[in-house]
């Protein structure tokens, strides 16, 4: 007989290039850093991580440390879940971050009430275009991925 109980599906995790190696290896440690390029005439943050700078081409860069803040720039709860590893965290969030440190970087997570609360564990109707949020992180199927807590007015 089957056992009764359904194995959860794990969620995505991200696919860890050789770009973009050293980015979750700080995630790991619990730092945001972002790949900024090391020419002293440009020094311009980039993501996702790639080899050369697209603002001067230099091939020279080095990984800052983010403040982990930033506001909600865009956001979506999908409807209905794409994916069946999805369909039982209903409704979650992904939401859109631009970092405060630097505007031009983007990036995308979820919008969570801990670091490792379930991706539902913010109701929908508490998400705002511009709310403030801070970074956390937390293991997803084995690596650590950024998730974002609104900050505390």
């Amino acid at each position: 007989m089957a056992d009764a109980r359904k194995t959860a599906e794990p969620l995505l995790t991200p696919t860890v290039d050789e770009d973009g190696t050293p980015f979750w290896t700080y995630a790991a440690r619990g730092e945001l850093r972002v790949q900024t390029c090391a020419e002293p005439t440009c020094g311009a943050p980039r993501f996702p991580p790639r080899p050369c700078c697209p603002h001067c081409q230099s091939f020279d860069s080095t990984w800052r440390r983010m403040s982990g803040r930033g506001r909600i720039w865009s956001y979506v709860v999908p409807h209905p879940p794409l994916l069946p590893a999805y369909a039982a965290r209903m409704p979650y969030n992904a939401i859109v971050v631009e970092l405060a440190d630097a505007p031009r970087i983007r990036l995308v997570g979820n919008l969570v009430a801990a670091p490792d609360a379930p991706l539902n564990s913010v109701d929908p109707t508490r998400l705002r275009i511009g709310a403030r949020v801070h970074v956390v992180f937390a293991d997803q199927d084995g690596v650590t991925v950024p998730r974002w807590i609104l900050e505390r007015p």
